[in-house]
């Protein structure tokens, strides 16, 4: 069992940056692949990108390559999602979930409860 919990969400203009954080507490966390979904208002969640427990492999969905960079930290049971270069479609509640590095909800136990990542254009 695993505990998410997001933070660093905010409201920012188009081409700034944001990092999201997502904390982990319960069963050893290097052990879980973690992966960053958003969800619009009115719309499906939609995979954003996922790190693997071995080897830290990472995937990203088409719209945020380049931009966005998922990475975790171990030693601080924290999974990161640094975004650039924002734009007003990237406004969102982003979620983190484990335990899986697939683009598909379901295949997701853990979740938390989300962040809301406003952009202005």
């Amino acid at each position: 069992q695993v505990q998410l919990v997001e933070s660093g969400g905010g409201l920012v203009q188009a081409g700034d940056s944001l990092r999201l954080s997502c904390a982990a507490s319960g069963r050893t966390f290097s052990s879980y692949s973690v992966g960053w979904f958003r969800q619009a208002p009115g719309k499906e969640r939609h995979f954003v990108a996922a790190i693997s427990w071995i080897g830290g492999r990472t995937s990203y969905a088409d719209s945020v390559k380049g931009r966005f960079t998922i990475s975790r930290d171990n030693a601080k049971n924290t999974v990161y999602l640094q975004m650039n270069s924002l734009r007003p479609e990237d406004t969102a509640v982003y979620y983190c979930a484990a335990d899986s590095t697939s683009p598909f909800p379901d295949r997701y136990d853990y979740w938390g409860q989300g962040t809301q990542v406003t952009v202005s254009a």
